[in-house]
């Protein structure tokens, strides 16, 4: 039986100038692999808020989880409705469709066993865990789905995978 799950791991501030140095470096395109920026307009200010984050790509489908919980940008995301993947001066807008609990095990495994090195200690189970050991931690961890938006009038801006 996995231990209780904090509803939001909130940052320490070195992970925190960390992750600003980050989105420069991604931005700019001297840190690529799995990094994306994430960029989503804020409820309430309607700011932009920032941060790196690894999508997951499976079976042609883009998701983002959060591995930290109840975070801002979950929150964010779920009332603006969409979001922004950027790497190195590419942008893509994408729709966010929220995954129901009961559907999120799979994800979350992937999600684990590929990033394991930055994400296990948010997960009370280990890496290569099977699915299952999933079920009870999924209303945890939000998965949205992510589905591209075309610009009205405007080429496409892809981001390179």
């Amino acid at each position: 039986m996995p231990s209780r799950v904090p509803d939001f791991h909130r940052p320490p501030a070195v992970e925190r100038v960390f992750g600003r140095v980050l989105i420069f470096l991604v931005r700019i395109g001297l840190v690529g692999g799995h990094f994306y920026v994430l960029e989503v307009r804020g409820r309430k200010t309607g700011k932009t808020v920032s941060l790196p984050v690894d999508p997951l790509d499976i079976d042609g489908k883009r998701y983002l989880v959060c591995p930290r919980g109840e975070s801002n940008w979950v929150r964010n995301a779920r009332s603006v409705g969409e979001v922004m993947l950027a790497r190195a001066l590419h942008r893509r807008r994408y729709a966010v469709r929220e995954l129901p609990p009961g559907s999120r095990p799979p994800i979350l495994k992937a999600y684990l066993d590929r990033y394991a090195g930055e994400v296990q200690r948010f997960f009370p189970v280990p890496k290569g865990s099977p699915p299952e050991a999933f079920t009870e931690l999924a209303s945890h961890y939000p998965v949205f789905e992510l589905e591209p938006l075309e610009e009205a009038g405007a080429p496409s801006a892809t981001a390179p995978d």
